[in-house]
């Protein structure tokens, strides 16, 4: 069973990639964790600042740990308080490279982010000059459409409760379009293309990670 995951999730995985390099990104796929990993540090000077955009998948391939080793100098907001949080956040999208998760990845080729505070999609909009997304193939959807119902139903809630916020979310499992003060859907991006002074870099994963 296993197996045919594998197989199923790299076929969609390289198809993502195809229509991704087809709309200007710099993508490409890799079979696990431990690769996608090898990826991104390729990507990152030795010298350039990293801002962490609170990323699951991120945390998962151990990456802050792997550049603070060689010596790179990482912004990372989590587990700080409120205002410690927001000052770090700035610094996060300034810095020379920004790396985030993705809720959605289409095989029309886009990039489908909803954020609570903002400092993820506005790194995908401006700033940084290069942002790293590594996507499991899980977050793999056919188009704009699945990829709303998709973070709805699945990152949204999922998100919610891993961050343990007050929202309806975490008690029906599915999006309530709610009004609590700790939603954490206010603003959604659709990467169409790559920014005019931002390089995007897509790896897709040929694993399940993240919500």
């Amino acid at each position: 069973m296993e197996t045919v995951f594998e197989n199923h999730w790299e076929k969609l995985g390289k198809y993502a990639v195809e229509a991704l390099n087809k709309n200007g990104f710099k993508a490409q796929y890799v079979p696990d964790k431990a690769a996608a990993l090898a990826a991104v540090l390729k990507i990152i000077d030795k010298k350039a600042t990293v801002g962490m955009g609170g990323s699951h998948t991120m945390d998962d391939i151990g990456v802050q740990k792997a550049l603070q080793e060689r010596g790179n100098m990482v912004f990372n907001h989590q587990g700080l308080s409120k205002e410690k949080a927001f000052k770090v956040r700035r610094q996060e999208i300034t810095a020379d490279v920004f790396l985030s998760g993705a809720n959605a990845v289409t095989l029309e080729g886009e990039l489908i982010n909803v954020d609570g505070s903002g400092n993820r999609v506005a790194a995908l909009a401006f700033g940084p000059g290069k942002v790293i997304v590594v996507a499991g193939a899980n977050k793999i959807v056919k188009n704009e459409a699945a990829g709303r119902e998709r973070i709805k139903m699945m990152a949204a809630p999922l998100n919610a409760d891993r961050l343990q916020r007050k929202t309806p979310c975490r008690v029906t499992g599915m999006c309530m379009d709610c009004h609590s003060p700790e939603r954490i859907c206010n603003v959604t991006t659709i990467t169409h293309r790559p920014l005019t002074y931002t390089d995007i870099h897509v790896i897709i994963v040929g694993e399940a990670m993240g919500y």
